[in-house]
């Protein structure tokens, strides 16, 4: 790696379960990162790892040429950036990567601000939980110019296996609330279905083998009906609100683009009730104890 990517400062926000092994890797990769997180523990965990944390996201930003947002939603990164001027400090003409999950619309509008502001917005959502943020093998969205992708590009391998562009600025957003949709709607046919033959007499067990050997193998089957949901772990690392949020991101776009999608719709309101009930910061996996209550 060449002398000046070693000397690009990168302003990592957010170092959650997903952004502290994020972080991590860009430092393995040689990049000068300085982070930011509400969690002490969290700031202490990037000095070890050869960070640098902030007391400020105003302090991280400053003299960055990247920032990387890794929050909630896209309110709180919003706010991140443009609250109190935190991105000030920014160099000129710096990228902003937002990594988090957010609403494509309002994706395009913050990439208006920014772009007001001397800054340029690449949104790129990722795909892969917690175990392959820790792997770096992350599946990665992103959305904008291909001149700024290109530029963002050595970071997001730093932390992806995989970099699909998807088109212009909140194309990325769009595309991992359309992924997680579909993710959120086969978990739940997934435990519908087991439900279903449990209750005819049908083992569990021999039900996820037969789809996972069959056409009705999905990520669900594959990944989560033995390992957390018939376990009863529940530890996939993904919170039920945030699945909820996406793909209630996703309900919305459709309604937004006119079109009537009734399996979309479903989907956003069972999981949007299996959040309510059951808490927004329970596994996501935990949705099967909503299915059998509701039933």
């Amino acid at each position: 790696m060449s002398s000046t990517l070693n000397a690009t400062r990168v302003a990592f926000i957010g170092l959650g379960a997903m952004g502290q092994p994020m972080a991590q890797h860009l430092i393995s990769a040689g990049f000068d990162v300085v982070g930011f997180d509400l969690s002490k523990e969290a700031r202490i965990k990037l000095d070890d790892a050869g960070g640098r944390a902030a007391e400020t996201i105003s302090d991280a930003m400053v003299g960055a040429s990247f920032v990387i947002t890794m929050l909630p939603n896209g309110k709180i990164v919003r706010e991140a950036l443009l609250g109190e001027n935190a991105c000030g400090g920014l160099k000129q003409n710096a990228v902003v990567i937002d990594m988090s999950s957010s609403a494509p619309n309002d994706t395009r509008e913050l990439g208006l601000e920014l772009a007001s502001r001397g800054l340029r917005l690449v949104d790129a959502p990722v795909s892969g939980g917690v175990k392959r943020a820790v792997s770096g093998t992350l599946t990665i969205m992103a959305g904008g110019e291909d001149a700024d992708i290109e530029e963002a590009e050595p970071l997001l391998k730093a932390v992806g296996q995989q970099v699909f562009r998807t088109g212009p600025v909140g194309s990325g957003h769009a595309m991992k609330a359309i992924n997680n949709f579909v993710s959120g709607a086969g978990v739940l046919a997934a435990i519908e279905g087991v439900l279903l033959g449990r209750a005819f007499g049908l083992e569990p067990a021999t039900i996820v083998d037969i789809l996972n050997s069959s056409s009705g193998k999905n990520n669900a089957t594959e990944v989560k009906m033995k390992q957390f949901i018939l376990s009863e772990t529940f530890g996939s690392g993904f919170a039920i609100g945030l699945m909820a949020k996406d793909i209630r991101i996703a309900a919305d776009l459709a309604k937004t683009l006119g079109l009537r999608l009734d399996a979309l719709a479903s989907t956003a309101d069972a999981w949007d009730a299996a959040q309510k009930a059951l808490g927004s910061s329970e596994d996501h996996t935990r949705i099967i104890r909503y299915v059998e209550d509701h039933n």
